[in-house]
């Protein structure tokens, strides 16, 4: 098995423009945010609204003000609040944004660990963190850059971005879990993200860790906040999204497509998840572009 199966197939940055902006409405714009990773920083601003985050060991609800910050690596996924939208801003960015090279001591000291992992910053602020006036200003001109999109407003990004890390650095807050045993389960989805379309099993899925299966049942719910045929149904749904968005076949294809055995089956799943037909979500996709 190729274990880069898991990793976000989307390209983020190039040598030019080292990060993507977008503007995210969850469940409008797309059902779900899969458990993932890439090698790239991400910030996420909550404009309103709520949904579940689920960010290496936290899981947590985010509300209106909202800065979640995820490191290159690390596994995270969104999902709907029952009734409710979240509007967000998301930045992905390239390390290659904090410049320099590896002998600066700015960079080895500072830069590197946030990069590699050993060093661990505070994934949500909220509006009671104690520096969040400040944060929130550096992070809305952040996207404020980003939006803007100029080669001029890209030196400010940085500068800010920059700034940004220096003020989560150097936090005196003693109450982070800097636990990364996540990556434990990380075998497991990328198996899911290979093999989604066939009928798969927990024996399967713990086999690709080499844990028994209770221990692995408990140690996924942890790591990704459902259980591990739960986190299938979402992640066959989501690929469905993608396929009523992005192609002209009939959502009977579709469905096997995308590893349902019969379309009674993939109706009722795909109602409970994305809380409309295919065929509604498909013309509700459609009028929003």
């Amino acid at each position: 098995m190729n274990h880069m199966d898991s990793r976000e197939n989307r390209i983020h940055s190039s040598d030019i423009k080292p990060f993507s902006y977008y503007k995210c409405v969850i469940p409008d714009h797309f059902n779900c945010v899969p458990m993932h990773w890439h090698s790239e920083f991400e910030i996420n601003f909550i404009r309103e609204g709520a949904a579940e985050f689920i960010c290496g060991e936290e899981k947590f609800t985010s509300a209106k003000g909202d800065i979640i910050i995820t490191q290159p690596n690390v596994l995270h996924s969104i999902y709907p609040c029952a009734n409710t939208r979240q509007v967000y801003d998301t930045l992905v960015f390239s390390p290659e944004i904090f410049g320099c090279s590896d002998s600066d001591r700015y960079m080895s000291e500072c830069i590197r660990p946030l990069i590699n992992g050993s060093m661990r910053v505070r994934k949500h602020i909220t509006p009671k963190h104690h520096y969040y006036p400040e944060l929130e200003m550096i992070t809305d001109n952040i996207f404020s850059c980003a939006k803007g999109d100029s080669p001029q407003l890209d030196m400010l990004m940085r500068s800010e971005i920059i700034r940004l890390f220096w003020l989560l650095e150097t936090e005196s807050d003693n109450d982070i879990d800097l636990s990364e045993s996540g990556s434990i389960i990380r075998p497991a989805l990328e198996y899911i993200a290979e093999h989604f379309n066939e009928n798969i099993t927990v024996r399967q899925l713990a086999a690709s860790v080499h844990l028994s299966e209770s221990y692995f049942m408990n140690r996924f719910r942890k790591h990704v906040g459902l259980s591990a045929i739960e986190y299938i149904s979402h992640f066959r749904i989501d690929k469905a999204c993608k396929a009523l968005i992005g192609t002209k076949k009939n959502v009977l294809e579709i469905a096997f497509d995308c590893g349902f055995c019969n379309i009674s089956n993939f109706n009722r799943q795909f109602r409970r998840i994305a809380g409309c037909s295919p065929t509604e979500y498909r013309n509700k996709i459609a009028e929003l572009r």
